[in-house]
């Protein structure tokens, strides 16, 4: 059997059988998912469905994320553990510190959602042969974004130049990171910056970034239990805070 057959074999034993796991391989809209605790040991919770709106919003304020996978329906996921990025532990390294006071970029909000989308997408990244972000999916976060739901942050130069950027999601009182970029050194950093700063303004105290990287990691990020993420999820979403509603606009600092 194929590495993709045993994967599959494996979704449905550990999912479907037991009971824990949404099954629909019909491109419709997922009206409610699963108790997200009860993800496989993979943490996948959901197979399959569409990427409408609705499905969408159910799948972010439920603390899950689309993730595809090339042999696949979509698959949704809820993993054991989650990284996250707490605004009190923010680390800024001393190159960071000295690219944030000589960069002399400019950072706005939603100025250009779909240049941040088009430039994560066709970005390389290490260890990477190809890109998640699949055209169904760039087309499901404008469609969030027209919505205002999606939103983006971005680095420009002193010629207007988007250097850098990073959008991700609203889910009504918590921020859901998704991708970023840089054409410039350190611009998505210092974006990340100019973003954690609007948002603590508006009364947040974390972003989800979905996965541990390296340079986040190096930022202050740390991965903590799903238990505890979905537990911080769900405070987040009854705090009520708008977090796009009163847009900073131009800054020419990220703090």
């Amino acid at each position: 059997m194929s590495e993709t057959g045993r994967l599959w074999a494996s979704f449905l034993t550990r999912g479907i059988v037991k009971g824990n796991m949404l099954l629909d391989t019909n491109l419709r809209p997922i009206r409610a998912f699963p108790d997200p605790s009860r993800a496989t040991v993979d943490g996948v919770i959901a197979v399959g469905g569409d990427l409408g709106p609705e499905t969408l919003l159910q799948a972010y304020r439920a603390g899950i994320f689309p993730w595809p996978h090339e042999g696949y329906p979509m698959l949704w996921f809820s993993p054991p553990r989650r990284a996250v990025l707490d605004f009190a532990s923010l680390h800024v390294p001393r190159s960071l510190a000295r690219a944030r006071r000589h960069g002399g970029l400019t950072f706005t909000i939603d100025k250009a959602f779909d240049q941040v989308i088009g430039n994560c997408r066709s970005a390389t990244r290490p260890g990477q042969a190809g890109t998640w972000i699949v055209p169904e999916l760039e087309a499901a976060y404008l469609r969030l974004h027209h919505l205002g739901v999606a939103h983006s942050a971005e680095a420009w130069s002193a010629d207007d130049v988007l250097v850098g950027g990073l959008y991700g999601v609203d889910c009504g009182g918590c921020f859901s990171g998704e991708s970023m970029f840089h054409i410039s050194p350190n611009a998505s950093k210092l974006t990340l910056l100019f973003l954690v700063r609007h948002l603590a303004e508006r009364g947040l105290d974390f972003i989800d970034i979905q996965q541990l990287t390296p340079h986040m990691a190096a930022m202050g990020a740390r991965e903590i239990p799903r238990a505890e993420f979905l537990k911080r999820w769900k405070l987040g979403l009854q705090s009520g805070h708008t977090l796009f509603g009163t847009p900073l606009g131009p800054k020419s600092s990220p703090v």
